[in-house]
């Protein structure tokens, strides 16, 4: 089970109360302690927060329920991690501390920057463990990220695009009140794109002693072990997939081992790479299949395979189902009433 703190319910009573529902009600249904309002150090497990989250928006017909939770976030609701960001010379040193003590704040949050040219894109991941839909945690998690950059970069700054993988809102009025009219739906990946000047502003009031200070209390708090070989492992393979290929020679570079270590560790733990990488393209399949507009071929890619017909023998192999059967049953569901706030 993994579990994050329960800093991520930030704001939730306020916005749940402001569109009539009963947060400490919802909080019981799903079995969630009421404390994890008050105390922001409590550990939850990230499948109930995801499912709190649905249900507030589906309960609610606010589709953008996630995204009213980030719209008022401030850097000092992430604690350590966020005096540390906060405190760093320039932007992109800041984005580079957030990437590196993320799994702090939300074990199950994967977060990449990947440059190309003068453009750079902060890629977003949400890997739970289970099926079921993530829009409100994603786009918590995009609005968060985007937040800190507007912290960083001044109230005005806006990206050159904001991105997310699931379809359109029926109304886009929450989004573009956040993030501007830049958003776009629909693509192979959830994140915010940049451009290097972005990340090379400097920050005037950063100070060089709250930074150590900071950095000094994350590393007291760090485990003395070494991470276990599988965390590892699925980092990696989440980072690869997000570009449409993985394979454990590609998993071994990027950690910098060859797959003997890998296949050795793994072993140690009880665990292969075939079986992670199983466990992982299957949310996503999940997801990608019940809820986006993408192609079948589009969902082949994303998960690494190199041939539709390669992605349909696995599926059918996971799921005793074909890809396209479970489609055209999601499409078949009553769509949900939405409000328009």
């Amino acid at each position: 089970m993994t579990l994050i703190r329960s800093a991520v319910l930030t704001n939730f009573a306020e916005v749940a109360r402001s569109v009539g529902l009963d947060s400490y009600r919802l909080l019981a249904d799903l079995g969630l302690p009421q404390r994890c309002l008050l105390d922001s150090d409590l550990k939850v497990p990230i499948d109930a927060v995801r499912e709190l989250l649905e249900r507030a928006a589906q309960r609610s017909g606010i589709e953008a329920f996630g995204l009213l939770m980030a719209e008022t976030r401030q850097l000092s609701n992430l604690g350590m991690v966020g005096l540390l960001v906060r405190e760093q010379p320039t932007v992109r040193l800041a984005l580079e501390a957030l990437l590196r003590h993320v799994k702090k704040l939300n074990e199950a949050l994967f977060l990449t920057m990947e440059e190309s040219g003068d453009i750079v894109v902060l890629r977003e991941e949400l890997i739970v463990g289970h099926a079921g839909s993530v829009r409100q945690s994603t786009e918590l998690a995009v609005g968060v990220a985007f937040r800190i950059l507007r912290s960083l970069l001044g109230p005005n700054w806006t990206p050159r695009r904001v991105c997310f993988a699931h379809d359109a809102p029926a109304n886009r009025s929450v989004h573009e009140r956040v993030f501007g009219h830049n958003v776009e739906f629909g693509h192979n990946f959830n994140g915010i794109v940049c451009t290097r000047s972005d990340l090379a502003m400097p920050n005037p009031n950063a100070d060089a002693g709250m930074a150590r200070y900071a950095s000094e209390m994350l590393e007291a708090t760090e485990p003395r072990e070494a991470a276990p070989a599988c965390v590892e492992v699925r980092e990696s393979i989440v980072r690869l997939l997000g570009i449409g290929q993985c394979t454990i020679a590609l998993v071994a570079q990027h950690m910098g081992v060859d797959r003997r270590t890998i296949h050795r560790r793994l072993e140690d733990e009880g665990q292969t790479f075939s079986t992670l990488l199983d466990e992982v393209r299957r949310e996503l399949a999940q997801r990608y299949i019940e809820g986006t507009g993408r192609t079948l071929s589009e969902v082949a890619s994303l998960l690494g395979f190199s041939e539709p017909s390669s992605f349909s023998r696995w599926y059918r192999k996971q799921f005793h189902s074909t890809a396209s059967a479970v489609r055209a049953k999601s499409s078949r569901r009553p769509a949900v009433r939405v409000s328009r706030p």
